[in-house]
This record gives structure tokens, C-alpha cells and sequence, in this order.
């Protein structure tokens, strides 16, 4: 670890320093792949890991090829570059062990959110020169902190062939954001041989030293763009020759923060984002709605999505306009299993500098790693949430959000000790 954990530090500062949002991912999956190549492993990159047909919330076409050639401007592998072209920027990397035994699977995701990163220079990764290049776009959840530990943990390995026991996938999933990008690598079979697999992320609310392997409660979401289209009109002269697409979509918003609450469990409802109109005196003939629904329960989430529906198209009626609703994302739920987080919590608690809590804890958001969890669980397997702990200046989704570094060594310390572990153990049962 002396010589891991620099580099994992490294590799994590570069990374935030070049973001990119999901399924444009072209730089980060580049060097992902040649790090896992130079380390021996075998490749599954691009079409191979991912489903084209599965995807949804596209980028556009014309941003597809402004971040693909940004991405080659910017230093990304040229031999792999070329195999993400379009947005399938799905990676996984299989470390074959020596010995016979199971699938163990750790999944890191690697995109980034469209915020404005803080350039004041109470902000640390603008002291210590490492703020993302790319203006409006952040790793303000720690993506680049989990691709980093997950490279961490390969090259710990990958010296470790003759230790371990079966087979070792890392998988690097792309648009976790909105839930795009791990059920179309379920589509592709990514998860199909998998055993045992390990999810990972850092902070939510734990803090530095901690390591939490039984995480469950991510709520099911789908994620909405909505379209309302009127006419316009004189504000002034002729209102009511016009059609209000802003005055629909603000009933809208009304009506959708108005749904009544599912008896049964948790449920949610935000709109994001909403643009309308074109000046003051114009009767607005469109209006744009980013929003979303969740559920503690896929029923829950449905409800919340049929009465989703109901406002949006019942906005649009009165005000004779019509509507375009697009589904660009969603999850689903997952627990973690008992047996394989007390298996990582054995492993994790002969690491120095960490505690592990080891009781189950609910999170509060949505996660798309429960769609290869649950895969893998269908299929006969386990599956874990695990969250590695730090004290975070600000919180996830903000313009100051970071991560305290020295976590990073311990967590990739007690990954690959855990998945070394749970292989050998698994194989002499």
C-alpha cells in the first residue's frame, strides 16, 4: 500500500480535474482500460459491456462527438479511445486468479454532474491545483474517488494472482447519474457469471475511518423530461389567442409537489429544472420540465409515476397544449446480504486506521448499482452495498463538495483483502 495509495491519490486528483458526465465518460474510460491492460488484466470495453439498446437520456449527437474530441485533446488512450465512440463507455477489467473459485465483482461508477465547481481558494482542490477544467461540470459525488480506489485494488491484486482463488471482475460503470448506465451493462450479461459483488461509495454521512459493508433502502426512481408545447401570442393585444406553455407547466409543478404520499413507504418528488418562455410580453409557446419521482418500493415508485403522469398530462388539457413525456432513467431496489457484508466486515476490520460498523444502515437516496445487485441475487449470487466513510467539507450534489484523501488507502487496503478472502474461503467451504 505504500506505493498504492500515492498513486490512487493521484489518480483521483486527475480524474476530478477532468470530469465528464455520464455516457460521454471517453477520457476516463480510456485510461481506465489502459491501466487495467498494463496490469495484465483482460479486457470487456465499450459495445461489449453495454447494451446500446438499453440506454436512455442520451447526450446529443453533436455533444457526443464535442466531448469525444475534447477527451483526445485531453490525453485519453488512443488506442482505447476509439472503442467508446457514441457513448458506450462501459468498462471491465478480469483478473483470472490461479486457483479455482468464484466470480467476486467490485463496480466503481466514473461520471460526473453538471455543476459549477467552487473556485474560491477555501475550496481544497483549488489550493492544491486539481479543480475540475471543464466549467459547469464536477465530480461533486465522488466518482473519481471510487474509479481511482477500484484501480487501487486491481494493482493490489494483480501482483496476488498466485492468491487468488477464482475470478476478479472491476467494473467501471458509466451514467450512474440518472440512472443509465448499469442496466444496460446487465443487459450485456457484465454481472451473469458473477458470484459476489461488491458495490462501493464514499460519504454519505459516514464519517472518515468508517466502513459501512451493509447499506440498503435506495429507493426506486425514474426520471422524467417533460415537453409542454402551446402558442404564442401578444401578452398585451391578443392573450388569448395564445396557449401558455409556462403558465401549464407551473400548474404542473403545483399538482406534482401536491401527490399524496404512499401509505406504505417513502416517496418522493422534485422537478429539477424548468425553462420556459421568451419575453415578458410573449405568451410562452414552450416550456421544458426535468423532474422525478421515487419509492422506497418498485409499487410505490410505479404509483408515484402513474400519478406523475395524471398531473402532467392534466396541466397540459387545461391549458390545450400538448405534452411529450420522456423517460430518461431510472433504478430500482436492492438489499445488501447479511452473509457477504459480514464476510468484508471480517476482512475490513484487520486494516489499520478503519472501524467497520458493520449494522445495517438505510440510505437515503438512488443508486443504479441495485440493478447488477439484484441480477447477481436472481442468479443465485450476493450482493453488497458498502460504504466507505469520510468527512466531507460539503455535501454531495454541492459546488464545495470533496472527500478527505487519507481514506482512500484504508478502503482499497480492506477491498482487496475482502475479496482475496471471501475467494479462498468460499473455495475450501
Amino acid at each position: 500500500m505504500e506505493t498504492v495509495g500515492p498513486k490512487v491519490i493521484a489518480t483521483r486528483r486527475d480524474l476530478h480535474q477532468h470530469p465528464e458526465l455520464g455516457l460521454t465518460e471517453f477520457r476516463t474510460a480510456s485510461l481506465v482500460a489502459r491501466r487495467l491492460k498494463d496490469l495484465g488484466l483482460e479486457l470487456q470495453l465499450g459495445r461489449d459491456a453495454m447494451d446500446s439498446a438499453s440506454r436512455v437520456g442520451m447526450p446529443s449527437a453533436a455533444a457526443l462527438t464535442q466531448c469525444f474530441e475534447r477527451a483526445r485533446a485531453e490525453g485519453a488512450d488512443p488506442e482505447f479511445l476509439p472503442k467508446f465512440e457514441g457513448g458506450h463507455t462501459a468498462v471491465v477489467g478480469i483478473l483470472k486468479g490461479a486457483k479455482p473459485g468464484p466470480v467476486v465483482a467490485l463496480r466503481a461508477d466514473m461520471d460526473a454532474l453538471p455543476i459549477l465547481e467552487d473556485d474560491t481558494n477555501d475550496h481544497f482542490p483549488v489550493r492544491a491545483g486539481f479543480v475540475s477544467q471543464h466549467k459547469g461540470v464536477m465530480h461533486a459525488c465522488g466518482h473519481d474517488t471510487h474509479t481511482a480506489m477500484s484501480l487501487g485494488v486491481a494493482e493490489v491484486l494483480s501482483h496476488m494472482r498466485d492468491q487468488i482463488h477464482g475470478t476478479v471482475k472491476f467494473i467501471f460503470q458509466p451514467a450512474e447519474e440518472g440512472g443509465r448506465g448499469a442496466l444496460p451493462m446487465v443487459k450485456a450479461g457484465v454481472v451473469d457469471d458473477v458470484d459476489y459483488l461488491i458495490a462501493i461509495h464514499v460519504g454519505t454521512g459516514a464519517p472518515s475511518h468508517v466502513l459501512r459493508p451493509n447499506v440498503y433502502g435506495h429507493l426506486a426512481s425514474n426520471k422524467f423530461d417533460v415537453s409542454f408545447r402551446g402558442q404564442t401570442a401578444h401578452a398585451g393585444g391578443r392573450p388569448e389567442m395564445g396557449r401558455n406553455a409556462l403558465l401549464g407547466a407551473a400548474q404542473a409543478v403545483v399538482g406534482l409537489y401536491a401527490i399524496s404520499r404512499h401509505h406504505a413507504g417513502r416517496s418522493r418528488v422534485n422537478v429539477g429544472v424548468l425553462r420556459a418562455g421568451s419575453g415578458r410580453n410573449v405568451i410562452a409557446d414552450t416550456a421544458t420540465m426535468l423532474m422525478e419521482v421515487r419509492g422506497e418500493t418498485d409499487e410505490i415508485a410505479q404509483y408515484m409515476v402513474k400519478r406523475a403522469e395524471a398531473v402532467l398530462r392534466g396541466a397540459a388539457l387545461a391549458q390545450e397544449l400538448e405534452v411529450d413525456i420522456r423517460s430518461v432513467g431510472h433504478t430500482t431496489t436492492a438489499d445488501s446480504d447479511p452473509d457477504l457484508a459480514d464476510a468484508v466486515a471480517r476482512s475490513s476490520r484487520e486494516v489499520a486506521n478503519l472501524e467497520v460498523h458493520a449494522e445495517p444502515f438505510c440510505a437515503s437516496g438512488s443508486e443504479d448499482a441495485t440493478y447488477l445487485m439484484r441480477r447477481v441475487q436472481e442468479r443465485g449470487g450476493r450482493a453488497i452495498y458498502t460504504v466507505i466513510g469520510s468527512d466531507l467539507p460539503s455535501g454531495h450534489h454541492t459546488t464545495k463538495f470533496d472527500i478527505n484523501e487519507s481514506d482512500l488507502p484504508p478502503a482499497v487496503d480492506a477491498l482487496a483483502r475482502s475479496i482475496l478472502e471471501i475467494g479462498q474461503k468460499q473455495t475450501t467451504h
